[in-house]
């Protein structure tokens, strides 16, 4: 098997408990803050969603500069934005809003529940941004910022273990909110399941994809690469 391969397949498999115990802490957070108000679980998104994409891009940028042969600052900072962005976004608000339509907890952008109907597709096609809290569109002067400041931290100081760890939380706590803004209320315990599936998905898989995934694709040294479960890189020091 590709030295590349086994490196993700490895990565992936260490993750699972620390994610599952994540969205564990979700599920809590969604349980105790299920009487929020809309308008206030959205505030509460758009800080922890920002924070996960920071996080995420000074680990993306660390793999990058610490595996990668060519350390070329433009493009670290190119390949920690795109990954940051476009995998936290996938995370916190496309795989919960997959999971609040399939449990039947769709809402309009003002928290109010939603039923599509033939003379309201149109609308809910042009709404789908602010259904599903799109953040580099809706909140986009405070999630690339914080995309670039990530990846600017982690160029000058690159470290993984840390970062990764704190953004898989605040992945899960800013799908858990996204998540709470569809229930507005009471958590049916069936649904309280389904929601504590979707966040591991939301978290597991895309976070590793950020983290790990992603910036190998663009090394060009695969036979190079440390696994931090097998040894320790200079990014643990």
């Amino acid at each position: 098997m590709d030295t590349r391969v086994k490196a993700i397949m490895l990565e992936l498999k260490a993750h699972a408990p620390f994610t599952l115990f994540g969205a564990l802490t979700g599920i809590f957070c969604m349980i105790i803050f299920r009487k929020l108000e809309h308008d206030t679980t959205e505030k509460v998104f758009y800080v922890f969603h920002p924070a996960h994409v920071l996080l995420s891009a000074m680990v993306t940028a660390a793999m990058f500069k610490l595996h990668s042969v060519k350390r070329n600052f433009i493009l670290i900072v190119i390949v920690a934005i795109a990954g940051s962005i476009g995998i936290s976004t996938l995370s916190d608000s496309v795989i919960p809003y997959i999971g609040e339509v399939l449990l039947g907890m769709e809402v309009d952008a003002h928290g109010h529940e939603h039923t599509a109907t033939p003379e309201n597709e149109g609308d809910a096609e042009s709404g789908f941004v602010e259904k599903a809290h799109i953040g580099f569109i809706e909140g986009w002067y405070i999630v690339f910022p914080a995309a670039i400041v990530g990846a600017l931290i982690a160029y000058f100081r690159p470290r993984t273990k840390f970062p990764h760890a704190g953004h898989v939380l605040l992945s899960t706590w800013a799908s858990s909110f996204h998540m709470l803004m569809a229930f507005g209320g009471d958590i049916p315990p069936v649904k309280l399941l389904g929601s504590f599936v979707f966040l591991f998905l939301a978290v597991w898989l895309p976070c590793c994809i950020s983290d790990i995934v992603f910036p190998l694709l663009f090394v060009h040294s695969p036979d190079g690469l440390c696994c931090r479960h097998g040894g320790h890189s200079e990014a643990e020091q």
